[in-house]
């Protein structure tokens, strides 16, 4: 069996995506019209802790990520990622900016990199458990009803914190198994 991420295109249509080590040339990218959310050139996602990812569909960059493999928690913390401008529903307040007919370029991209973590969890010789912070209330509740996920411990300061583990690690995860 081969991991075989995809995503699905404004027609509804399968895409599939190569994830590899992001470069600096990706990085740079966000900081170009039409800006990313963040600057994946900045210090907080320098951290040479952080393994960084970039997805691709062909040669357009369509989402970075960046993940910390945490062997004495036994799981990979997703520490951030984002999908490009033209796939990303939190931008501009969630209207249509870059969406054409009201229409995201890509969906998906959040689960793929979900499974992206998973992968890395199970190859690290870890349980293929992930860990990641909810940016938002709508995103909590994404991850609650769509990953499985469930709410851990959190300090007061901190965004809520999930676990995504077991059955449903697996429901994710086989989707992109071939």
């Amino acid at each position: 069996m081969q991991f075989r991420p995809f995503v699905y295109d404004a027609m509804n249509r399968q895409v599939p995506v190569a994830i590899e080590p992001m470069t600096p040339q990706d990085a740079a990218l966000t900081d170009r019209e039409p800006l990313w959310q963040t600057s994946w050139a900045s210090e907080y996602l320098a951290d040479e802790n952080y393994e960084k990812y970039a997805a691709r569909v062909g040669d357009e960059l369509i989402a970075l990520a960046a993940y910390e493999v945490l062997p004495t928690a036994l799981v990979v913390h997703i520490v951030y990622m984002e999908a490009q401008p033209e796939s990303n529903p939190t931008l501009d307040g969630g209207t249509p900016k870059y969406r054409g007919i009201g229409r995201l370029k890509y969906r998906g991209i959040g689960r793929a990199l979900i499974a992206y973590g998973i992968k890395l969890s199970i190859d690290s010789g870890l349980t293929g458990d992930v860990v990641l912070e909810a940016k938002t209330t709508s995103l909590a509740k994404h991850y609650e009803e769509n990953f499985g996920a469930v709410l851990l411990p959190t300090f007061q300061s901190s965004a809520p914190r999930y676990l995504i583990a077991d059955e449903a690690a697996k429901r994710i995860f086989f989707t992109y198994l071939d």
